[in-house]
């Protein structure tokens, strides 16, 4: 018998929100059929109008609270309903907390299947003003006006922002004198469509220990014009500007940085810091974009590995090196794996730089190279693992396996693909110990976690 859903587009239902799905949005039952009300949150009680309708879920838009949760607040942003950088400002900071640990545990719980509560989630100190990189497309609206900003949610319509309450105050400072010249010299913004227009992004980077500020135009041409008048203005704008990069990027993708940087003024990098270490970020560095609680999230991965000097590191997806290095300082020997060959040359450059001279980083497939690792005679005691959101290739996680650690400290940008990974260590010869969430991206649905698990004894 062909299942019907109980529910058609267009109509207006009352539904009890229980929790909040993977992009934050609310989620409940009708019927016992799954409905995501984007706006809701858990405990409240609402009235949405059904959109789309599929064979296992029905999204609706939120038109009423009838019962609000203690937790609601009203958001700070004014474009906040429109812009899709933030999901969770309408929600209290303690309770964007909670509801994290939340996800973390409901994927431990439902795709793990694993018997461990996850902690409190480790807050941030300061959760507004936190981000030290901006990223925003630039494009013209349908009436012909420049807006600069964040996409709207699941969109590349742009959301104009003036100011963005989770920036660095620089990075606006930047966004603010780019608008500028851009509207003063009739600057065009690109097009995604037709490929015509020069400007595609505004980016900007805060050395948020050194005080150290890059501005980046990533533009379609290499010619740029005006490009004295947009120096002066910035640097005229912007305190403890040091860097101005022309990122040039000429091909039809969504990809947002060509591969071609070139200095309109200053240097090519700016200086940050996470703990005692420095770094020199270019425009093209992965750096974590709220330094104040990479350290937290650093410390925390440092706890869970418990050196003690005399141990051999292995840090699997080890990128620039940063968690590496943070390692380095209290291993005996730390080894970093990366496939992505600019990466691992600037995680030379950190090493040196920071002269930490028992730090060796490989650029290869970690499930080639952790056999190799062993068979010249590198038993490791650690494997530190930062994978990309979907998590480690099925391959790597049997390299692990295979050279057999005593220790795996796994960091996690996703709750579902770590789940995914810990049930697969846990079914060879690992167990989960602790389960840290760390909220890197306050008013954001975004969790990092920090997993300690342990090789399991099988002579006792």
């Amino acid at each position: 018998m062909k299942y019907t859903a109980p529910v058609q587009k267009g109509d207006l239902i009352e539904i009890e929100i229980t929790g909040l799905g993977s992009s934050g949005e609310g989620v409940g039952k009708y019927q016992g059929f799954t409905v995501f009300v984007p706006g809701a949150l858990p405990r409240e009680v609402v009235k949405a109008a059904i959109g789309l309708v599929k064979k296992s879920y029905a999204t609706a838009i939120l038109k009423e609270i009838l019962v609000p949760a203690k937790e609601r607040t009203e958001p700070l942003c004014p474009i906040y309903k429109e812009c899709g950088g933030c999901q969770l400002q309408h929600l209290s900071y303690e309770g964007q907390l909670e509801v994290k640990r939340q996800q973390v545990q409901a994927a431990l719980s439902r795709i793990g299947h694993l018997a461990i509560e996850a902690l409190p989630t480790l807050g941030c100190a300061k959760p507004w003003q936190y981000r030290n990189k901006m990223q925003f497309p630039a494009a013209l609206n349908a009436e012909g006006r420049l807006e600069i900003g964040c996409y709207a949610q699941s969109t590349h319509s742009v959301i104009n922002t003036p100011t963005c309450l989770i920036q660095k105050e620089a990075n606006n400072q930047v966004l603010a004198a780019v608008r500028a010249w851009m509207e003063k010299y009739n600057v065009s913004a690109y097009n995604e469509k037709t490929g015509k227009g020069i400007v595609r992004h505004v980016m900007s980077r805060v050395g948020v220990h050194s005080g150290e500020i890059m501005a980046v135009l990533v533009v379609s041409v290499y010619d740029l014009p005006y490009r004295q008048e947009l120096c002066a203005m910035l640097r005229e704008a912007v305190p403890n500007l040091v860097s101005i990069i022309q990122n040039i990027n000429k091909k039809p993708t969504n990809i947002i940085m060509g591969l071609k940087n070139r200095v309109l003024y200053g240097k090519a990098t700016i200086k940050d810091s996470l703990g005692a270490l420095s770094f020199n970020i270019s425009a093209l560095s992965f750096f974590q974009v709220n330094s104040e609680q990479a350290e937290v999230l650093y410390d925390k991965a440092l706890e869970y590995a418990a050196l003690t000097g005399k141990e051999t590191v292995v840090d699997v997806y080890c990128g620039t090196g940063t968690i590496s290095l943070y390692m380095a300082r209290q291993a005996k020997r730390v080894y970093g794996i990366e496939i992505v060959a600019p990466a691992i040359e600037d995680a030379k450059i950190n090493a040196k730089e920071n002269n930490l001279l028992n730090a060796e980083f490989i650029c290869g497939d970690a499930a080639v190279e952790l056999p190799k690792l062993l068979n010249s005679g590198v038993q490791p005691d650690v494997i530190m693992v930062d994978p990309p959101r979907a998590g480690c290739e099925e391959k790597v996680l049997a390299a692990m396996v295979g050279v057999a650690p005593e220790r795996i400290v796994y960091v996690s940008c996703n709750p579902a693909s770590l789940a995914r990974d810990l049930a697969f260590l846990e079914a060879n010869g690992y167990k989960v110990q602790a389960v840290q969430p760390v909220d890197m991206f306050p008013q954001t649905y975004h969790v990092e976690t920090v997993v300690l698990m342990s090789k399991v004894n099988t002579n006792k």
